[in-house]
């Protein structure tokens, strides 16, 4: 669906989940992400997934690089969104983008702070500051558009509404897309798809294991 379209009929939405009156907007076309660790080592994928695991778009991919470490896929602007267990990372793109990072430990960027790509955002970990539940540490990566930057202010909001009111308005699909070499598909289950080389053609079924190339 048109993610203009999308936006425009679910903007109410948005607006009950938290507490905003945004006029909806289409992104610019998406941007060159890399992937958010660095190239080079074995990473473990759950597979591509809704927000919250059951239902709604599939924004959403569970991603356990060897070394642990979460880094930005491309330059931003750090927003960090609070909740009464702690903070989670979101990094706000040029075009309307914005990526998610949750479950992360040991964050090392601050709020406002403008990063490069490769920044070091945190570590993999089980963390809950807004709620969910987290099996093995690993960041929960999630891609969204938003309407305007007053629509990305998610302080205090569970995890729960953000994961099926807000992410049905604002959560854009992992479906097709493309990090650094490899472009994700959508299985017909959560947390399934593939991971494809777009250069060599390679096919990995996920969840499963690949090496991180940019």
């Amino acid at each position: 669906m048109n993610v203009s379209v999308r936006m425009a009929g679910l903007a109410a939405a948005v607006i009950s989940a938290v507490g905003l009156a945004a006029a909806p907007a289409s992104a610019a076309p998406f941007p060159e992400l890399t992937l958010p660790f660095a190239a080079g080592q074995q990473v473990y994928s759950a597979g591509v997934h809704s927000d919250d695991g059951s239902t709604g778009v599939k924004n959403a991919i569970d991603f356990s690089p060897a070394d642990g470490t979460v880094r930005a896929p491309l330059a931003g602007t750090v927003r960090l969104q609070h909740c009464a267990g702690g903070d989670w990372v979101t990094l706000d793109h040029p075009g309307g983008w914005r990526t998610g990072y949750y479950h992360l430990e040991g964050i090392r960027v601050t709020d406002g702070e403008q990063v490069e790509a490769g920044a070091v955002l945190g570590s993999t970990g089980n963390a809950l500051p807004c709620g969910g539940s987290s099996t093995g540490a690993h960041v929960h990566f999630t891609l969204w558009t938003l309407p305007d930057a007053a629509a990305g202010d998610w302080d205090g909001v569970a995890f729960a509404r953000l994961s099926t009111t807000v992410a049905a308005a604002l959560g854009e699909p992992i479906d097709g897309k493309t990090l650094g070499a490899w472009r994700f598909a959508a299985g017909s289950e959560q947390y399934s798809g593939t991971a494809t080389h777009v250069a060599e053609g390679v096919v990995v079924q996920l969840p499963g294991r690949f090496r991180a190339s940019r």
